[in-house]
């Protein structure tokens, strides 16, 4: 069994962090790693003793690198092709044309919204993907919402299988930041957001929910860390709502457990995610989760012991949720509540139940 993975190589949050896991926990000479750029996932893949082979594109549209691939599957028997996103598929359904393997993929994200704010040329890559979706042979699903979404794109429930994103909890992590260092007072109220900026994120309303804390909750900050397309368009909307002391922006940040150790709570504001590996993450810290009703997230956050489950787009209920973590703090309650989801994460999402039943799958589709 000797399995590609390909990936575009550009991505720099879940996606990324999910694939150097399962490779690295697989560990096996026969997984090989394709991206078509060089960047922090090939780079981190090569430090965790992964291989990677670079099938460098002169330009996005540049097909002429299929002859490369077609070549490294032929002289290393490759067997499984697994995608990971849009232009994964899209090269590997071209494959297909010429050469007999199976094909599966992991769907990370809602293909509908992959290329949001795209102009045409979004629209068009939209409907390219979800064309080329319909030929796979096999669907991981990393949570029983996106199984559902998948049969609702047609495909047959016998071709998807679930199987949850997990993480390592028993690397040898440490807190490298004090608040100090980042801007933070140790008296501030620090809700962290780890997200792209991009229009799916919902920072907006997350900007909309500070304006309603600020004169309640004086000592309420936002941290966001990551950068993304909106960028600009973001901080000016902060200054527009007067918010300069209330949000920070901290940028792209490798070390994310540093700065989620920081915190006294984790927001998750999207419209759309399948199982975050960033709740697992703030898990590992200690630290409790507010977060939208998306993908999988209510299996871990099944009750409200664990954290907030909230409505999209919704400003209000973030900044009600916002408030109750605050008076929790005051009783212990809050610290509690990252207790318990720590223990919960811990027991049933490790990154060895996902190398597992992943490697499982392989050998029975096989």
């Amino acid at each position: 069994m000797r399995v590609l993975h390909l990936i575009s190589g550009g991505e720099t949050g879940g996606s990324k962090n999910h694939l150097i896991s399962l490779l690295r926990h697989i560990g096996t000479e026969d997984v090989f790693l394709g991206v078509f750029q060089e960047g922090l996932l090939s780079e981190e893949a090569r430090q965790a003793g992964v291989p990677v082979t670079v099938f460098k594109q002169k330009s996005r549209y540049d097909f002429s690198i299929l002859t490369s691939i077609r070549r490294f599957m032929k002289e290393n028997r490759i067997d499984i092709i697994h995608t990971h996103g849009p232009r994964a598929n899209t090269f590997t359904f071209l494959l297909r044309k010429t050469m007999k393997f199976t094909w599966i993929t992991t769907i990370h994200s809602d293909p509908r919204q992959d290329f949001i704010k795209g102009g045409v040329k979004g629209k068009i890559f939209t409907k390219i993907n979800m064309a080329v979706i319909k030929s796979i042979d096999h669907f991981f699903a990393v949570s029983e919402r996106f199984k559902d979404m998948i049969v609702g794109f047609g495909v047959n429930s016998s071709k998807i299988t679930t199987i949850y994103n997990g993480i390592e909890f028993d690397l040898p992590l440490e807190n490298k930041l004090t608040r100090q260092e980042v801007g933070l007072a140790e008296t501030d109220f620090v809700v962290t957001m780890v997200a792209r900026l991009h229009p799916i994120k919902g920072h907006k309303e997350t900007f909309e929910a500070i304006c309603q804390l600020k004169d309640e909750i004086p000592n309420v900050k936002l941290l966001s860390v990551g950068n993304g397309p909106m960028e600009d368009e973001l901080k000016s909307l902060v200054k527009e709502k007067s918010l300069e002391h209330h949000v920070l922006f901290a940028g792209f940040q490798k070390d994310v457990h540093s700065f989620l150790s920081l915190s006294d709570v984790k927001l998750l504001a999207s419209y759309s995610e399948s199982f975050p590996l960033v709740i697992l993450e703030s898990a590992r810290a200690h630290v409790p989760v507010i977060s939208t009703d998306v993908g999988g997230v209510k299996d871990m956050i099944s009750d409200s012991s664990l954290g907030w489950i909230i409505p999209t787009k919704d400003a209000g209920a973030i900044a009600g949720a916002i408030r109750e973590a605050f008076h929790e703090k005051a009783t212990g309650e809050l610290s509690q509540k990252g207790m318990n989801l720590y223990k919960k994460a811990s027991a049933n999402y490790s990154v060895k139940q996902l190398a597992d039943a992943t490697i499982k799958t392989y050998q029975g589709l096989l």
